[in-house]
């Protein structure tokens, strides 16, 4: 068998002279529950992650970690105006006590609220960020404002999700 060596940018430039490319298609999994009978708030945040000064808008999102135990759960919290992570949480349940609840406790640890700030906590749909345990926590601070995504529109979320 003969074989050829060539760099990627040279099969690059043969395939197109040729006028062919690649087919990578990546499957895309749905991860996100948000076919859940818990109330759901508009989208506050429009898509505008910039902020002037910290503890203007959160955003917080939740990936799957594959490990050879089994699944890992990450939540993150991080500020829009440094985009620095705030609160996170890692476990292997996917209960909101321990991923939402837990990250937005130590945002608040990290980035105390003043009294009289305003700030916009934005999510997706997800149980973990819709359900009566997240909502009564998220409520204690009267000055958060919740805000989530559109169905179905990551965009709306782009840099909590970015984040990994």
């Amino acid at each position: 068998m003969n074989q050829i060596k060539a760099s990627r940018k040279q099969v690059a430039k043969l395939m197109r002279k040729e006028g062919i490319q690649s087919i990578v298609k990546k499957k895309f999994k749905v991860t996100t529950d948000s076919s859940h009978k818990y109330p759901v708030v508009e989208n506050q945040l429009n898509r505008c992650f910039k902020t002037k000064r910290e503890n203007k808008a959160w955003g917080s999102d939740i990936t799957y970690i594959r490990t050879k135990q089994g699944w890992l759960y990450l939540t993150t919290v991080i500020d829009l105006f440094d985009r620095k992570v705030i609160g996170w949480s890692l476990i292997n349940t996917m209960k909101a006590k321990d991923t939402s609840v837990k990250s937005l406790r130590m945002a608040l640890i990290n980035r105390p609220l003043k009294a009289d700030e305003k700030l916009i906590y934005h999510s997706d749909r997800g149980i973990q960020y819709a359900c009566e345990e997240f909502v009564s926590e998220i409520n204690k601070p009267k000055s958060i404002v919740r805000s989530m995504s559109k169905k179905g529109d990551c965009w709306d979320n782009a840099v909590a999700e970015s984040f990994f």
